[in-house]
């Protein structure tokens, strides 16, 4: 999944970013407003994490335009105001969650990923399934055919990608959208290297095989037929 961050404060932002790719999510980071409203309305995430206090334009400002452009991408504000009408007007100019500084990362990222999940129309938003291939957001666990299935941040996020669209060829381009950032080198083979050991910890020891290519297309993860 990918996030925007907009912030102008280097440290919080590296800390934020840095622990973010650590759980496995792509993360587009910029220090000014408008900037961020720019990306925001040019590139598509799974959510942001916007500052108030930016140069350019400010947070609010950034998010009230994100909404006048019906951008619905879930958004937390952050602020080193704690008031409970800073908070107020957080909200009612299109922020979803408000988060005041100081914080912890932890509390971030579990903030992060309930607007994730509320965002989607999974009818179980924690759980994914393909045949006997399943993944839970919370925990982070993968198995198949109940066998645990051990994957790094990157693996993780990519996996979580093909589940949430299966069947669907995946073009390396949106894959590296997703799972890296919007500035990442398309001419490395990062992609194919990290689709081959997704495959061999999901099919390897298991049949059928799930996750194909499609030279100079794509990658698919196809669901099992079922005679």
């Amino acid at each position: 999944m990918r996030i925007l961050l907009v912030e102008d404060d280097p440290k919080i932002s590296a800390f934020i970013a840095q622990g973010l790719k650590q759980n496995g999510f792509a993360v587009d980071q910029c220090a000014d407003g408008q900037d961020g409203l720019h990306m925001a309305l040019t590139e598509s995430y799974s959510a942001a994490v916007v500052d108030v206090m930016l140069p350019g334009i400010d947070g609010l400002k950034l998010i009230e335009e994100m909404r006048k452009s019906r951008i619905n991408t879930p958004v937390i504000i952050l602020s080193a105001k704690r008031s409970v009408d800073d908070r107020v007007k957080g909200l009612e100019t299109g922020g979803d969650d408000y988060l005041a500084k100081p914080f912890s990362f932890a509390e971030l990222l579990a903030r992060l990923q309930a607007l994730i999940r509320r965002s989607t129309s999974s009818a179980d938003a924690t759980h994914l399934s393909v045949s006997g291939l399943s993944m839970n957001l919370l925990t982070r666990e993968v198995t198949r055919d109940g066998a645990t299935i051990g994957l790094q941040p990157r693996e993780f996020a990519l996996l979580e990608f093909f589940m949430r669209n299966p069947g669907k060829v995946l073009s390396k381009t949106m894959i590296m959208e997703h799972v890296w950032n919007y500035n990442f080198d398309p001419q490395t083979n990062v992609v194919d290297v990290l689709v081959c050991r997704l495959r061999n910890k999901i099919d390897r020891d298991f049949e059928p095989k799930m996750l194909s290519t499609l030279r100079g297309v794509g990658y698919v993860l196809k669901p099992p037929r079922q005679d």
